[in-house]
């Protein structure tokens, strides 16, 4: 006689319930992104971490749902920062499971970071309820190698290195298939326009601008090759600013821009015709050559003053306070002019390897962005000009954070591929 009582789950209808609630890949650790969200606001701990020396980033990723004990660290080291990620429980909310949290050092201070690494190794029971000597470091990047005799001296905890790749495409796989709000594009007129999460994602290009600039052709999960780049990026930038205006940050050096005229230092099609060139579609505000009034402004000054037209009523003393070798360029002027130089430049170089090979989507990541409105147009310019309009620019609001988060998820879990993998 059939009965009308529903069947108890199986141990395997359990498992594949898991499965499907997770994010699960051979070797990766289990985050759990149902219901998964940007936080626009920080929250404190319960037990408060001294974050002397970092930034901690204002998105943390809130995972309502995620309750399994998570026992590691991530931390990608580059030339110029060290971008850390963590999971902590919230402790003070009446909502369970619990958030990734973003914080970024400079790599000359990371001490400072390993510092604050020690304490999170402290507080792991309050923060995510491991025990301190469990917590693991998943490194990436160059300073994975460079620094691991000293996080292993400073930490005594395990530590894993993981290559910078796979780290940086898992991480941007994750955010455009799991993190609603997360992938946007970029205009004047509409500054954030965001994209659904969605599943079919291959082929595109990620174009990761650091300290140099790698574009890597990504044809399916781990399957990828670095086709090009180019040796003029952030670090770029940061150097030649640091040369010419004297600013000490990089975050300096982009508020600097976002005050400045580059129109006072580039040549101009205006410059050059009086107008546009219609012709070839260059209107007349596009940069005809970067920089490039600054020889033909410098040598009139310099023969103004030798031949005394450029004083006023024959007097000759210098204003109190003026100096002798005062250059007529404002440093907040130099630095628009070169942040569109070398974004630009990467722009037109993304077009082109995306034509060569045939991709679509084109994805910039890396700490040289920042969320920075001006660099964000400039890209999205160059893309929009040199395909006629048929290709966009995509970003992403953690887009520094993507070889971190990469490392954050090739964790292996406990027991992994023994029978009680998912128990």
């Amino acid at each position: 006689m059939a009965s009308d009582t529903k069947a108890r789950p199986t141990l395997q209808d359990r498992k594949k319930s898991l499965l499907d609630e997770t994010i699960l890949a051979p070797g990766a650790v289990r985050i759990n992104v149902q219901g998964a969200f940007i936080a626009d606001q920080v929250e404190a701990h319960e037990d408060s971490l001294s974050e002397d020396g970092a930034q901690h980033d204002s998105r943390d990723i809130r995972l309502p749902n995620h309750k399994a004990v998570v026992s590691h660290v991530a931390l990608d080291i580059g030339g110029s920062l060290a971008k850390l990620v963590y999971f902590s429980r919230e402790l003070r909310s009446k909502e369970s499971g619990g958030r990734l949290n973003f914080l970024k050092f400079e790599t000359d201070n990371i001490g400072k970071c390993f510092d604050f690494v020690q304490q999170l190794k402290s507080k792991q029971q309050a923060l995510n309820g491991s025990e301190p000597e469990q917590l693991c470091v998943m490194a990436t990047g160059g300073g994975a190698y460079k620094y691991y005799d000293d996080m292993k001296n400073i930490l005594q905890v395990e530590i894993l290195r993981e290559d910078e790749m796979d780290c940086l495409i898992m991480g941007l796989d994750f955010f455009i298939t799991e993190i609603p709000r997360e992938v946007f594009t970029y205009s004047e007129t509409d500054p954030m326009r965001f994209q659904e999460p969605r599943a079919n994602i291959y082929p595109y290009l990620l174009v990761n601008i650091g300290s140099g600039v790698s574009m890597v052709k990504v044809s399916g999960p781990r399957q990828f090759e670095r086709i090009g780049g180019t040796s003029l990026g952030g670090g770029t930038l940061w150097g030649l600013l640091s040369l010419l205006t004297g600013a000490g940050t990089f975050d300096d050096m982009l508020a600097m821009a976002e005050r400045g005229d580059n129109t006072s230092v580039d040549m101009l099609v205006g410059d050059i015709y009086g107008t546009d060139y219609g012709k070839i579609g260059l209107k007349t505000s596009t940069i005809a050559s970067s920089f490039g009034k600054v020889f033909k402004m410098k040598r009139q000054g310099e023969h103004d003053a030798e031949d005394g037209s450029g004083l006023s009523n024959g007097d000759g003393v210098q204003p109190e306070g003026a100096s002798s070798t005062e250059r007529p360029f404002a440093p907040e002027d130099i630095s628009r002019s070169l942040l569109y130089a070398v974004s630009n430049n990467i722009g037109q170089i993304a077009y082109l390897q995306c034509e060569k090979h045939k991709l679509e989507h084109i994805y910039f990541g890396g700490s040289f962005i920042r969320g920075h409105r001006q660099t964000m147009s400039t890209l999205s310019y160059a893309i929009k000009f040199w395909s006629d309009g048929e290709k966009k620019a995509y970003f992403l609001r953690h887009e520094g954070y993507l070889g971190s988060v990469g490392a954050f998820l090739k964790r292996q879990p406990k027991n992994w591929g023994r029978r009680n993998s998912f128990e």
